[in-house]
């Protein structure tokens, strides 16, 4: 019994942690239609950026984490305004583009880190004790600051006028051009927060599983699974979905091991896909 809710608290942990990355990949593709396949590269800049903020400069872990997290946004910002925008309404293109800006970014790292994985480690460590169960303090935190931004989240998109903005953006853009909304300013910032969210997972995230300049290619492959899982465009779908998979991840890890967990999970992708094909919440979006 031990066991299973150590797994399950495990899987919360993973969930709130690929929530806050599929939050990132489906806001870009809801509002914009864009696939986005520099995200995972975002999630690894975020890691070097804190590590290099730490370990070079002295900087507080806690404001290394915020740093991190505004220059993925802003760099995030500055592509979307100056390439993306420009070529926005042409998905093949617009997929070929984040691509070729995620190699770039994981070459640039390789080139100014090398290749090993630095030692950036989250800067708490020790465990909490409850009942009879130990709880890593550096895991408790992490799902704590997950659950804040993905709140913080929510609220933007549906408590702000900046969120009714982008969602109406997102169900009809030439209606909500109409209207006096202006896609060339509000698709930069919402792009920016995505990214934004990437680089703070990865700022968190890194210190505690491992930092190297490929690991942006498993969290890209999950994000998409997890928006594909819920439903692509769908805010809440991606939400539910990532804990879902969180906690398909720990339970078949510690019940089935590594290989045969990996397999459980896609086995529930296709399961649900046949089931729905358009996702647990999935809805009309515009195609990639």
């Amino acid at each position: 019994m031990n066991e299973f809710i150590s797994a399950g608290l495990i899987g919360v942990s993973l969930g709130a942690q690929y929530a806050l990355l599929a939050l990132g990949f489906t806001l870009i593709f809801g509002i914009l239609g864009v696939v986005n396949f520099a995200h995972g590269g975002f999630y690894v800049a975020g890691g070097y950026i804190a590590y290099g903020f730490v370990s070079h400069l002295g900087v507080p872990y806690v404001i290394a984490v915020l740093l991190a997290t505004l220059a993925t946004g802003a760099i995030g910002y500055l592509f979307e305004l100056f390439l993306v925008e420009r070529i926005v309404e042409d998905h093949l293109a617009t997929l070929m583009l984040t691509l070729g800006l995620y190699l770039t970014m994981s070459t640039g790292v390789l080139v100014a880190f090398g290749p090993e994985s630095p030692q950036f480690q989250f800067p708490i460590s020790g465990s909490l004790q409850i009942g009879k169960f130990h709880l890593p303090i550096e895991n408790i935190v992490v799902l704590s600051i997950c659950l804040l931004a993905i709140a913080t989240v929510y609220l933007l998109m549906y408590k702000t006028d900046f969120g009714r903005a982008l969602r109406a953006l997102a169900d009809d853009r030439q209606v909500a051009a109409a209207q006096g909304l202006r896609p060339r300013l509000l698709f930069p910032l919402a792009f920016g927060v995505a990214c934004g969210l990437a680089g703070l997972t990865g700022a968190l995230v890194t210190p505690i599983l491992s930092l190297a300049p490929h690991v942006g290619d498993p969290v890209l492959a999950t994000s998409f699974l997890i928006v594909i899982l819920g439903g692509l465009g769908s805010i809440g779908g991606a939400t539910i979905a990532a804990f879902l998979v969180g906690l398909v991840e720990a339970y078949s890890s510690v019940y089935l091991g590594g290989s045969k967990g990996a397999l459980a999970l896609f086995v529930l992708v296709l399961i649900v896909l046949v089931v729905r094909p358009s996702g647990l919440f999935g809805r009309e979006v515009r195609g990639a």
